[in-house]
């Protein structure tokens, strides 16, 4: 494995499957009109919100990208119940001569459900597989709670990486305080966001919201032979 300008790179076998690397599952309410995003090669996409619930009855606002070929026989209304499934993705946003890291839930496959299947099954997962490529950041609450931030890059076919931020509790925030850039993992967890203020140089005040994977469950992936090479991520993650 190789890490060259800020990404990864590793060879893998032509029938590697990158939703293994990266898979998710929503189910939410449709929380805003859809805008447009952007276009590829004559594909249109487009952009909503997906309103997520957790057990502790906080609700998540999740932004959803998803192409116009998927809303043909979808109807955004604002409260439909949608079952999305796809990948937690990022991109560069270059902002104030920063590159700010956007992160947004790329959908390949959405459905609509009833209110009766809302409560089956799993309503927000997501399955990681990559590397750390920012020593992670171990710290304690001042009630002492224990709290790690991870970035995780994630590979993408095309050559191309996600880099996704996580963040880990207790044990799980103990097991990554030592862990190596580098070093693989697979980890479970769940899509949130999170309002934070951001202070600008001028004084002012802006407020953002935040998104990153709540960890449930990691494991080192073992190798038998690791990276000779590995070098930190200069990117800014806001």
């Amino acid at each position: 494995m190789k890490y060259i300008r800020g990404r990864f790179k590793e060879e893998f076998e032509l029938n590697t499957n990158y939703l293994e690397n990266n898979h998710l599952v929503l189910v939410g309410k449709v929380a805003s009109e859809k805008k447009y995003s952007h276009e590829i090669y004559g594909e249109k996409f487009y952009i909503f919100n997906l309103e997520v619930v957790r057990l502790s009855s906080t609700v998540d606002i999740i932004p959803i990208t998803v192409s116009e070929r998927l809303l043909t026989s979808i109807n955004l209304i604002m409260g439909n119940t949608l079952k999305v499934e796809g990948q937690f993705r990022s991109y560069n946003n270059y902002e104030n001569e920063k590159n700010r890291l956007i992160l947004t839930v790329f959908a390949k496959e959405i459905m609509e459900i009833g209110a009766e299947q809302e409560s089956e099954g799993v309503s927000n997962e997501v399955t990681l597989l990559g590397y750390i490529c920012k020593k992670p950041i171990y710290r304690q609450t001042p009630f002492g709670r224990e709290i790690a931030d991870i970035l995780l890059a994630v590979n993408r076919a095309y050559n191309k990486s996600d880099y996704i931020p996580c963040i880990a509790w207790g044990r799980n925030a103990r097991f990554c305080e030592n862990m190596e850039v580098g070093t693989e993992v697979r980890l479970v967890g769940r899509v949130q966001s999170r309002i934070y203020e951001k202070k600008h140089e001028d004084g002012t005040v802006e407020e953002r919201v935040a998104y990153e994977v709540s960890v449930a469950s990691l494991e080192i992936v073992e190798k038998e032979e690791q990276p000779a090479e590995v070098n930190e991520t200069s990117e800014e993650v806001v």
